[in-house]
């Protein structure tokens, strides 16, 4: 989303606010958006906390400018305008059991103190009214801020019952803003480690892919362990980290990355695992789009040949420069090798190239295998690949040369 797209966003939420208000609710921008703006971060999106009902809500907004799906937990969305966006408005409430360790058995409608207490983190647990500029802190969580801590609400063991994905969440808010982790709610995230397995793949997954698309990822991945996750997480992780060297070695290459995709990130951390046991375990495990696993598995598999690209035949190496990972792997080469490496220099170059001299035309094809007399089959791709390989290594240069190498290897393979 643009920052247009949040500042109207913003301006939504505050419309919502003071619409609220007016009508005589309590009503405070909740949560993460309050962290940030606290820290003096621009907030993704922005959610509203209010004493109103759904139903007051949905009254007071419309029904066509409203939408019920999370209305059971006390949650309405208020449309605004195409560029607003829209804005989750949840009433105030205290929460039931978690028998499911994800969402309440029921909820009940309070204050906005008792709202704050059930929240995971101190950071997360402040309201702010944006019409007054008043901060509502219930947790302590601006001296937490301030501290530099992650800390649990309340009793920790609680707030993990409630949802194991906070072990998670933990780890990713101390690693993204170098936080510590505050001691009893990382003793109950070690004692719970084992229970994450009660957690979706989805959940994992999407909770991985917010630690590695930060560049906070090295991090993340140290805490991971230290907090006894990984293994929790990731089946064969002592592929990893069994051998100490090779998992500090993995390390220093994750914080190397600047800005980095999830698969090359997912790439760095993974590749012991992923040559050893391939992509599918971890596919299956965090539920991994078929072009998110490709793309991993693809990039640890080529990482290595692209550190070697300028001593290669240029019929080996074009093939993987024009593949669409081909700038992904080369970034972990680099993170490997050494920016200044030759094979990834050499890499470097050639895919500064333009696109028609990258990749040029073939010279050849099917169509002209058959004008040839050549039947149709599994010698087709062959006779292709091979011309084509002639091509890039300047062997052929024109069709009528190519012409002559098919009829050249149809004649040496007829005798």
């Amino acid at each position: 989303m643009s920052k247009w797209n949040l500042m109207n966003q913003r301006e939504l939420a505050i419309g919502i606010i003071g619409k609220l208000q007016q009508a005589g609710h309590q009503a405070l921008l909740a949560g993460g958006c309050v962290r940030d703006h606290l820290m003096g971060v621009e907030p993704k999106d922005y959610d509203v906390a209010t004493s109103a009902t759904p139903d007051q809500v949905q009254e007071l907004f419309g029904h066509r400018k409203t939408l019920a799906i999370g209305k059971s937990f006390g949650v309405i969305t208020v449309l605004g305008p195409r560029e607003a966006g829209q804005v989750e408005v949840a009433t105030f409430r205290s929460d039931g059991g978690y028998s499911d360790g994800r969402r309440p058995d029921s909820v009940t409608f309070t204050d906005a103190r008792n709202d704050a207490l059930r929240r995971d983190f101190t950071i997360n647990g402040m309201f702010l009214d944006p019409l007054t500029n008043q901060v509502h802190d219930y947790v302590n969580g601006s001296g937490d801020l301030e501290e530099r801590i992650i800390r649990a609400i309340g009793d920790p063991e609680k707030r993990i019952e409630e949802d194991k994905l906070r072990m998670l969440r933990a780890v990713r808010f101390t690693a993204r803003y170098g936080f510590e982790l505050e001691s009893n709610t990382a003793d109950a995230v070690q004692r719970h480690a084992a229970e994450i397995g009660q957690v979706s793949g989805e959940r994992i997954g999407a909770e991985m892919r917010r630690m590695l698309e930060h560049r906070s990822r090295g991090e993340a991945a140290r805490l991971l362990v230290e907090c006894g996750l990984l293994p929790e997480i990731l089946d064969d992780a002592e592929l990893l980290t069994g051998n100490h060297a090779n998992w500090r070695t993995r390390l220093k290459w994750l914080e190397a990355l600047e800005v980095a995709t999830f698969e090359v990130a997912a790439a760095v951390m993974l590749g012991p695992v992923i040559r050893e046991r391939g992509i599918e375990p971890v596919a299956t495990r965090w539920k991994l789009s078929n072009h998110e696993q490709d793309s991993i598995a693809w990039m640890e598999q080529h990482w290595v040949t692209l550190m070697r690209g300028a001593s290669l035949p240029w019929s080996q190496l074009q093939p993987l420069l024009i593949h669409a990972d081909a700038r992904g792997a080369l970034q972990i080469a680099m993170v490997a090798g050494g920016e200044n490496q030759a094979g990834v220099r050499f890499c470097q170059g050639r895919l500064e190239w333009p696109r028609e001299k990258l990749n040029p035309a073939p010279l050849i094809d099917g169509a002209a295998l058959k004008e040839l007399g050549l039947q149709p089959g599994p010698e087709f791709g062959r006779i292709l690949a091979a011309v084509r390989g002639a091509q890039l290594d300047g062997k052929v240069s024109n069709r009528e040369e190519a012409v002559a190498m098919v009829l050249r290897r149809e004649d040496k393979e007829g005798n």
